[in-house]
């Protein structure tokens, strides 16, 4: 059966992949990247920082698989990063610390914005990206508008206080403590959880 590396550090990501895969005749295994992530900037749109993010992800992944050993027929990268409503070539990155994530949550707050994800899929057969060691990666990246009720000063507390926002791009998690908050109006949920919807639904074809 073929093997599935997912490299990330994510809990979120790897529940969504272990649910989809969860039918099939697959194995799934984990790792982390040992390689810092990218740091959100400014200065370009943020969907192409969120590629630019992914592609380093995936050369990262071959090369430090590579060391180990690596027998995983598939890997898979991805990332995620939240625009600020205001300005589409800034991204609103991971916090730091509960005054940066209390920045995000308040920029948030009764507005609408775009969370975008990229996800490279590597196999040594498909892909149209050489990202080295004879691997090959194919990359999606799609966007979810996810909406915020407006949030006051309490429960903005709350949710700092919840450390919900701990490695959550934009300070948030929907899927934990902002749900009570923030829906998607547009788009797919698993974007806004980590993946490219584009790229979960091509994976089927890549493991027949």
């Amino acid at each position: 059966m073929p093997l599935v590396l997912l490299a990330s550090a994510s809990e979120r990501r790897r529940q969504i992949l272990s649910e989809y895969l969860e039918d099939g005749d697959t194995s799934l295994e984990f790792c982390i990247l040992r390689e810092p992530e990218q740091e959100a900037t400014s200065g370009m749109e943020v969907n192409l920082q969120v590629e630019s993010s992914c592609i380093g992800k995936a050369m990262a992944a071959v090369k430090e698989r590579a060391s180990e050993g690596n027998v995983a027929d598939i890997i898979l990268v991805s990332d995620t990063l939240v625009e600020d409503p205001d300005d589409e070539r800034a991204a609103l990155g991971k916090p730091k610390d509960e005054s940066s994530a209390a920045f995000s949550l308040i920029r948030l707050s009764g507005r609408r914005h775009r969370v975008w994800s990229s996800t490279a899929i590597l196999s040594k057969k498909i892909g149209d990206i050489d990202v080295g060691e004879g691997w090959l990666a194919t990359i999606w990246t799609d966007y979810a508008i996810v909406e915020f009720v407006h949030m006051g000063e309490d429960e903005i507390i709350d949710m700092i206080n919840s450390r919900s926002w701990e490695g959550k791009a934009g300070g948030y998690d929907l899927a934990g403590a902002a749900g009570k908050f923030a829906s998607v109006v547009d788009g797919e949920e698993v974007t806004v959880l980590g993946f490219s919807n584009s790229a979960i639904d091509s994976l089927g074809g890549f493991l027949n």
